[in-house]
């Protein structure tokens, strides 16, 4: 039987590195330091929920999937399931 896994929307702050390679203006730099981080959403298969991060599948398959997506926690702004409650499939836990 194959294990389900609930879907979920995550609303995340992304981390972002900005500039060229060498040197750099620095009054740009400051102005870019000033802006917001950019507001992701990812939509997937919850496969993991940890202490430190969350991970998501696209696709599943006994046999195969899709890539990893992780996701730290303190990045995540929400988490919305969007089909199966947590009661209803549940991601892997971290093991002790």
């Amino acid at each position: 039987m194959r294990k389900k896994y609930p879907i979920v929307e995550v609303d995340w702050l992304d981390a972002e590195e900005a500039g060229e390679v060498g040197w750099n203006n620095t009054k740009e730099m400051l102005k870019l330091a000033k802006k917001p981080l950019p507001l992701m959403q990812s939509l997937g298969y919850l496969v993991f929920d940890g202490v430190d991060h969350i991970a998501l599948l696209s696709t599943v398959h006994p046999e195969c999937c899709s890539t990893v997506e992780k996701i730290p926690k303190g990045m995540i702004l929400k988490i919305s399931y969007l089909v199966s409650k947590p009661d209803e499939a549940t991601p892997e836990a971290p093991a002790q």
